[in-house]
């Protein structure tokens, strides 16, 4: 273990609705909501405002509206937050050379092995840990001079306790772990702060009387492996103990994303099986857009009633990451398992992995919108566009085809200039016209095929005193 706090670990505030309201100054200061906004949408990120009224990241955007109905709801740019994940990490790999990105707005950075490395084991412990202090809150500084938004960053010994650091700093700060002061820190937090520790590992360990960090801590390693498996045991023993001594991995490429879930009572029905492969396709879904990936590999894995296990997979024609069409394939791969007997465990992953384009934004958009405008909903919902087409055109045997868009889209009108979708419906768009360094701007409306009104890259944001 370490003597000194050098690694220090970055997250983001709120980043996808941060740089929302960077981006649109009508929206500082208000409620944002980014992520799916069909029926079976779910929030992405949602804004320290509109925290206040219960909305949490994973939660299904209908629930959100209820409890946050005069929020801004607002369709994921991901080419926007990529240009300002960029910048960061460009600012962190001026520190170090070892960086390891594990998403578009969180990042370990090891600063021993850059510049400051040598002066920094060169002083007391004291002296070190003060100067990492400096740096940390020196780049946390720099990044909202350059890009206007707020990052967390969490400083210790292990990449364990700086991820946890960085948690207890959000929003918009800095805490320091001193090494030593590991089991101190853990001790009060409840299991679930512990990496890896779900709900199955918590339900396991909560009937063994164990709900703290501390009362794990103070078992042996073979009781935690009897209670929890030979690996898993041994693994929340160390964590346990504050005890980690993984190295920060620069340019880290997966290969793949998965997630997975243990159930305390078998799966016994078909369809409680396939409703929880939508879930787990979800939730693999957010897991591939926060790290700006999509893939071609659909795989299931089934861990049945006897220990057996089974993995099926199927590869599409091309990179996806739109939920239905994971989740649809997840489901089509469990036809071809029996799931007779009771399902202990379901996990869903996507391989082949792709950087995420904007063509499959605007894809998955135009789908979801054309799915809505069959279901009738509101013209608030209604929304989506395709990437910029020309004006629409009819045919004897081809219909017109109407022009869509996005809630949040980048814009620009030939007369009026650059601006952002507000929402779109019944024939009407709707366009506020801003840029990050203007005052909040006018709202117009046109007609959803006007000829003058054309999609549009991000503006750079520009710095905001205050924000």
């Amino acid at each position: 273990m370490r003597t000194l706090p050098s690694i220090l670990h970055l997250d983001m505030d709120a980043f996808f609705a941060s740089v929302e309201q960077a981006a649109k100054p009508s929206l500082r200061g208000k409620p944002v909501i980014v992520g799916g906004l069909g029926g079976r949408g779910v929030v992405s990120t949602a804004s320290y405002e509109a925290r206040v009224f219960g909305v949490r990241s994973a939660m299904a955007t209908a629930v959100a509206r209820r409890l946050c109905p005069n929020g801004a709801y607002l369709w994921p740019r991901f080419a926007a937050y990529r240009e300002v994940s960029e910048q960061v990490m460009a600012m962190m790999r001026e520190l170090s050379p070892l960086v390891e990105q594990l998403s578009v707005d969180e990042a370990y950075v090891d600063l021993l092995a850059g510049p400051c490395g040598a002066a920094l084991e060169a002083v007391p412990p004291t002296e070190g840990a003060a100067l990492v202090e400096a740096i940390a809150q020196d780049l946390r500084a720099d990044i909202q001079a350059r890009t206007g938004l707020t990052a967390s960053i969490g400083a210790a010994g292990s990449k364990l306790m700086a991820k946890i650091a960085s948690e207890q700093a959000k929003p918009d700060g800095l805490v320091l772990v001193t090494p030593g002061q590991e089991r101190a820190v853990l001790g009060p937090m409840s299991v679930r702060a512990l990496p890896g520790v779900g709900p199955a590992t918590e339900q396991a360990l909560r009937r063994a009387g164990l709900l703290t960090v501390a009362e794990v801590a103070e078992q042996s390693e073979d009781e935690l492996v009897r209670l929890l498996g030979k690996a898993h045991g041994a693994g929340v023993w160390l964590m346990a103990r504050g005890l980690d001594n993984r190295e920060v991995v620069p340019d880290r490429d997966a290969k793949s994303v998965s997630v997975e879930d243990t159930y305390e009572v078998d799966l016994a029905e078909r369809d409680q099986v396939l409703h929880e492969l939508d879930v787990l396709a979800a939730r693999c879904v957010r897991r591939l857009q926060a790290a700006g990936r999509s893939g071609r590999t659909v795989v299931i894995k089934v861990r049945r009633f006897d220990f057996s296990t089974l993995t099926r997979s199927e590869t599409l024609r091309g990179p996806t990451d739109d939920e239905r069409v994971i989740a649809a394939t997840a489901r089509r791969l469990a036809a071809q398992v029996n799931l007779t007997g009771g399902i202990r465990l379901l996990g869903v992953g996507v391989s082949q992995l792709a950087e995420y384009t904007q063509e499959d934004l605007f894809a998955q958009a135009a789908a979801e919108a054309a799915a809505e405008a069959e279901a009738e909903l509101a013209p608030e919902d209604a929304g989506p566009p395709q990437q910029p087409s020309p004006t629409p055109t009819a045919s004897a045997d081809q219909p017109v085809r109407v022009r869509l868009w996005l809630p949040g889209q980048d814009v620009d009108h030939q007369e009026f200039g650059p601006g952002w979708v507000q929402g779109s419906g019944v024939g009407r768009v709707t366009v506020r016209f801003e840029t990050p360094d203007s005052p909040p701007g006018r709202v117009r409306t046109f007609a959803v095929d006007d000829p003058a009104l054309t999609a549009a890259d991000p503006l750079p944001l520009r710095p905001q005193g205050g924000h």
